[in-house]
């Protein structure tokens, strides 16, 4: 997977968005990539919501990623998989593979697996993980430097924190969902 076939933007699914993702991926300006994780449900729910999300994100002209095994990715018909870096060995050339890092030890990871991508997390402060540590910008910077693949940014991303970070590729949970309590929270 060249770096020119990555979206700039990413949607991850979580419990907290599962009520808008098919809303959200209906109504995308932009082709984008999916990543399917919805870890709450049992697995045969699972699998029969992923299907039916794919199905809808794959309309709408967007990649669909599994926060999954590779097996697992292959059998549901994911485009990849999503997990940290040593998750994602060995390396697949038939799958995108998206390693997430929260640190110099994790972009070095996903370096030496030769992921496609890399999501490097919380730039901001997000729901995910309230009054937990961040990155902020400097520091994502840096670790960003030293990643040999595109990184995607991720952790209170939303429109404008993406323009404030000056970065091209993010991702996010509640920033791109329409969800009745967005103005009061920080998103990701």
């Amino acid at each position: 997977m060249t770096r020119h076939l990555l979206p700039d933007l990413w949607l991850l699914s979580d419990e907290r968005n599962a009520a808008v993702l098919e809303r959200v991926l209906r109504n995308a300006q932009q082709s984008m990539g999916f990543i399917y994780r919805h870890y709450h449900l049992p697995d045969p729910q699972r699998h029969e919501e992923f299907q039916r999300l794919a199905h809808v994100a794959r309309a709408g002209g967007h990649i669909v990623i599994l926060a999954d095994s590779a097996l697992t990715a292959r059998e549901w018909g994911a485009e990849g998989i999503y997990g940290a870096p040593l998750a994602l060995y060995p390396r697949r050339s038939d799958l995108i593979r998206i390693a997430t890092a929260h640190d110099m030890r994790e972009i070095a990871q996903a370096n030496r697996v030769e992921a496609n991508a890399v999501m490097l997390s919380p730039v901001f402060p997000t729901r995910s993980h309230p009054g937990g540590a961040v990155l902020g910008t400097a520091r994502f910077r840096t670790l960003a430097a030293h990643a040999q693949m595109p990184v995607i940014a991720l952790g209170g991303m939303n429109r404008q924190t993406a323009q404030r970070l000056a970065w091209p590729r993010w991702a996010a949970i509640d920033g791109l969902s329409p969800l009745p309590s967005r103005r009061r929270i920080h998103r990701e």
